[in-house]
């Protein structure tokens, strides 16, 4: 697990991205109350940064096309995606926000 930020460092339902691990993936971070979603920070259609859409209720939209995914699953609930996104093992610690980006969910 890589420390990524502060749980403070991030607005409700706004997505940030970074950059994480040795090998520098592209992480969109989308807090949720308490709860923090990490997903690839790139749209299976379109291959652009997913950080740069914003959060509806479905989950983050595409700024490009808007292709929505689910935000626990990675999963695309409206087209043009047909393929999810990779989502990535979260831990919260004493005020920190850990991700795991070797262990995906797709």
């Amino acid at each position: 697990m890589n420390r990524v930020c502060s749980l403070a460092d991030l607005d409700d339902r706004k997505p940030v991205a970074y950059q994480v691990g040795d090998e520098y993936t592209p992480v969109v971070l989308v807090r949720d109350g308490e709860t923090v979603h990490a997903l690839r920070d790139l749209c299976t259609h379109a291959e652009v940064a997913l950080s740069e859409g914003e959060v509806t209720r479905k989950g983050i939209e595409c700024w490009l096309h808007g292709s929505c995914f689910d935000l626990r699953t990675g999963r695309p609930s409206s087209p043009p995606a047909t393929e999810p996104v990779d989502v990535f093992a979260v831990d919260i610690r004493d005020g920190d926000i850990y991700v795991d980006v070797t262990a995906t969910t797709n």
